[in-house]
């Protein structure tokens, strides 16, 4: 089955697109196989992953708008498959506002093209548009990374109250999976303060994993590379090979545990 989890966060500069594409290397790298989305027009996610940003109806494009452009193309190098994005995603998104299946893109997309990986993870915009409700509404599991920093709980409250507000409306049934903690700072007395509200109203969600502060994450995206390519002992890097272990723990144990229900 796959596993499809999207990664958002209505704040920006909160690592999601960093999570995104050091995830789906960690992944790659414990032998599963991954399709990374991009649906941020800003391409982050894309030419950190070694590829260039996706031109006219390709990419994203290509997948919410149902052209004939070329979708999935391969990051080898990183070792697994994307969907990149572009600055014409921005008009794919008008193009969905005045078209019949707008928030179901996506989702259209992934059943007919993403039923041979292990993991499918979106990638979605740091707002809440038409793109993210995409991700969101293609999606079981949300992913939500977060910096421990005063304002960071009222934006996860915020988020939830709009994939509630989604699965009302669509029937669907997207779930808080996991919480993780980025740029932690253990030292920071905010961030232990944050974390204690975590542990109190998302205890099981709330990664035990934290992702640290680190120089070697910051520098590999000019690179194209993940963190695991670019400097694979650095603690970003060993870092997010333990998310991806806890996260395939934890999700390949439920998908178990609801096939023998």
């Amino acid at each position: 089955m796959v596993n499809t989890i999207v990664i958002a966060n209505q704040k920006g500069g909160v690592g999601k697109t960093t999570t995104a594409v050091n995830l789906a290397a960690s992944l790659s790298a414990m032998k599963r196989t991954v399709l990374l989305v991009d649906l941020d027009p800003q391409a982050n996610a894309t030419t950190g992953s070694g590829l260039k940003k996706a031109d006219g109806e390709e990419g994203s494009v290509s997948a919410l708008m149902e052209s004939e452009g070329q979708a999935i193309f391969s990051a080898e190098e990183m070792g697994y498959d994307v969907v990149p994005s572009g600055p014409s995603l921005i008009a794919a998104e008008s193009h969905l506002r005045n078209g019949g299946s707008q928030e179901r893109a996506l989702m259209n997309f992934l059943s007919q093209k993403a039923s041979s990986y292990d993991y499918v993870l979106i990638d979605c915009p740091p707002s809440l548009n038409l793109l993210t409700l995409n991700g969101l509404r293609a999606a079981q599991s949300l992913l939500v990374p977060m910096q421990c920093e005063y304002f960071a709980l009222e934006g996860l409250a915020g988020l939830l109250e709009t994939v509630d507000q989604l699965n009302q409306k669509t029937g669907h049934n997207l779930q808080l999976t996991a919480v993780v903690r980025t740029m932690f700072d253990p030292r920071n007395k905010l961030g232990r303060q944050v974390t204690q509200e975590l542990e109190k109203h998302f205890n099981e969600q709330l990664y035990s994993t934290v992702i640290p502060r680190n120089i070697k994450l910051a520098e590999a995206p000019s690179f194209g590379k993940s963190a695991l390519l670019y400097e694979p002992n650095a603690k970003g890097s060993l870092a997010y090979l333990a998310l991806a272990g806890e996260l395939i723990g934890k999700t390949e144990e439920r998908y178990m545990g609801a096939a023998n229900e």
